[in-house]
C-alpha cells in the first residue's frame, strides 16, 4: 500500500515537514511505500472555475505548467493522503489551498476518484488557529467520500522556529499514533473487497 504526504509549507525542514515525516514512519515500518512532497513555495495557480475538468473528465486540471497535475496523479495512486500546512491567518497556505481546490474538484468531476481513500490533516501552529486549518483540509476529504481517521488529539503541533515542534511531546506521540492508525485502517480496508464503488475508476485514472 502507498501513502503520500504533501506539505503546504514554503519552508523546507520546518515543523510541518517534521510532523509529516514522523507520521510516515509507522507506515514505513508496516511495509507501506511512502512519499513526501512539498507544494509550499512552488508557483501554483488557484482554481479558475472554468469547469473544463467536468467537461473533459480526463482526470486532469486544464491548468498546466505547475505541479498540480503531477501531484494529482500521485494522489490517485495513493491509498492514504496526508496533507500538512502551517497556520497562515488561521488557515492553510495559498499553495495548499490551490491544490485542495483543484485536485479536489477534478477528483469529484471524475466520478469521485478519491472515494474510499484515507485522508489525514496535519497542522503546525505557533499559537492559535490550528483547528480551522485542520477543518479546511478535512472538508475536502469528507466531501470526497474519503475515510478520515482520528488519533490521540487533533493532529497539530506547536512550534515556530525549525525543529521546535520536536519539543511538543504530545504532538510527536500523536503523529506516531496517526501513522499507526492509518496503517491499521489501510489493512482493514484491503481486507474488504469492493469497499468503494469508485475504486476501479481511481485505478484507471492513475
Amino acid at each position: 500500500m502507498k501513502a503520500i504526504a504533501i506539505n503546504g509549507s514554503p519552508r523546507p525542514g520546518g515543523n510541518t515537514e517534521t510532523m509529516l515525516k514522523k507520521a510516515l514512519e509507522p507506515l514505513e515500518t508496516a511495509g507501506w511505500s511512502t512519499e513526501y512532497l512539498r507544494i509550499g513555495g512552488k508557483p501554483v495557480r488557484g482554481c479558475l472555475a472554468c469547469m473544463k475538468c467536468v467537461e473533459n473528465r480526463n482526470g486532469r486540471c486544464i491548468i498546466e505548467g505547475d505541479v498540480v497535475n503531477e501531484y494529482l496523479g500521485k494522489m490517485y495512486a495513493a491509498d492514504a493522503i496526508i496533507l500538512g500546512s502551517p497556520t497562515y491567518f488561521a488557515d492553510v497556505t495559498s499553495e495548499l489551498k490551490a491544490l485542495i481546490d483543484r485536485a479536489g474538484f477534478v477528483a469529484l468531476a471524475n466520478g469521485g476518484a478519491f472515494s474510499g481513500k484515507i485522508g489525514a490533516a496535519v497542522v503546525a501552529v505557533r499559537r492559535g488557529g490550528a483547528t480551522h486549518v485542520f477543518n479546511t483540509i478535512n472538508n475536502m476529504f469528507l466531501i470526497s467520500s474519503m475515510i478520515v481517521p482520528g488519533s490521540l488529539y487533533w493532529n497539530m503541533g506547536v512550534g515556530c522556529d525549525k525543529g521546535e515542534v520536536l519539543g511538543d511531546d504530545e504532538a510527536m506521540r500523536n503523529m506516531n499514533h496517526l501513522g499507526q492508525t492509518i496503517a491499521w485502517l489501510g489493512a482493514a480496508i484491503a481486507s474488504v473487497s469492493n469497499i468503494s464503488p469508485f475504486h476501479k475508476l481511481a485505478v484507471e485514472l492513475h
